[in-house]
């Protein structure tokens, strides 16, 4: 088993990495989103942004795998940090630097690897974002790009640390965190064929809430609509609250019709929850805009679009639905 070298700008390396004070924190659904959608874009059973400590490999966001932590000596990303490339192993059991390598032999049982560094505000190499199977596995270079493009939503979001694109009462994506992370899936939806489907959303009688009830009242149902999205839509989704009692939902590779299906589902669980019981004026309208790789917009297109045609229907309907 080869252990990994230390990069050159170790020291550097190590000291960007600890300045974010990202290290033994929770986990974070911008993170954990990128995760999912990497898992579930190459079919593996495991994808990880793993941050690259002195001793250790530590997970900031970990998707079919137990374990938090490993040790450095012994890690597949302490070899992928030490180039700006991706850095694959197609079998570990052929390769000589892995076949004896605890991880390779016992549990996880890894026999394919493939991990891109992930960076600092300074452009230094913290950690990877990695997909791990346990079979053989060959990449096509569009395979390749894909893995890059979700490093990059991992190196935004570490650089977003310390600004916010996180909606501070709800704690899914705000308007410019959706904006950010709908531009890379997009890219990845049209490098993939996939279409993708926009859908906004209005609360109905949300001010008069605010108006009589009070503002901790009405930050109560905004707070219990987002976990109801979060519930009702796919993992790898995007939920966020674009503002004041309007959200959205960019569901990757779901045409409209999919995402009316997800609608339906989200109105029967809306019917049945505590906050329709507890605020019975409470209603939501909604319109949803397709993304077509053949003919692709950008993200404040398919935001506009889905805007027109939610209006459009609460004119229809006079007001919006009960749910």
């Amino acid at each position: 088993m080869d252990k990994p070298g230390k990069p050159a700008d170790e020291t550097l390396r190590l000291r960007t990495l600890h300045s974010l004070r990202v290290l033994d924190t929770e986990p974070e659904e911008r993170f954990d989103r990128i995760t999912r959608l990497a898992r579930k874009l190459f079919d593996v059973p495991i994808a990880l942004v793993s941050l690259v400590d002195a001793d250790r490999q530590w997970f900031k966001s970990r998707q079919g795998l137990d374990a938090a932590q490993t040790s450095r000596e012994i890690s597949f990303c302490g070899h992928a940090v030490l180039e700006d490339h991706p850095f694959v192993v197609p079998d570990a059991r052929e390769d000589r630097r892995f076949a004896d390598n605890p991880l390779v032999v016992d549990d996880p049982s890894i026999r394919f690897y493939a991990g891109h560094p992930v960076h600092g505000p300074n452009g230094a190499r913290i950690g990877t974002l990695c997909v791990i199977d346990r079979k053989p596995r060959q990449l096509s270079s569009e395979d390749l790009a894909t893995l890059v493009d979700l490093a990059s939503m991992v190196d935004r979001e570490l650089n977003l640390l310390t600004r916010s694109s996180t909606d501070e009462l709800t704690q899914i994506a705000n308007r410019r965190g959706f904006s950010q992370i709908a531009s890379h899936v997009l890219a990845l939806c049209l490098r993939s064929g996939h279409p993708a489907s926009v859908i906004v959303l209005d609360l109905n009688g949300f001010k008069r809430i605010n108006d009589t009830q009070g503002h901790e009242a009405g930050d109560e149902v905004l707070r219990q609509f987002a976990r109801l999205l979060i519930k009702q839509f796919r993992d790898a989704d995007v939920v966020a609250r674009l503002g004041g009692d309007e959200f959205c939902v960019l569901a990757s590779a779901s045409t409209p019709a999919q995402a009316g299906i997800a609608l339906a589902r989200l109105q029967r669980a809306f019917v049945a929850s505590e906050l329709a019981v507890s605020q019975p004026d409470l209603g939501w309208s909604c319109g949803i805009s397709g993304f077509d790789p053949a003919a692709p917009v950008d993200v404040d297109t398919l935001l506009r679009e889905a805007d027109r045609e939610m209006y459009a229907r609460k004119s229809a309907s006079g007001g919006g639905t009960r749910g």
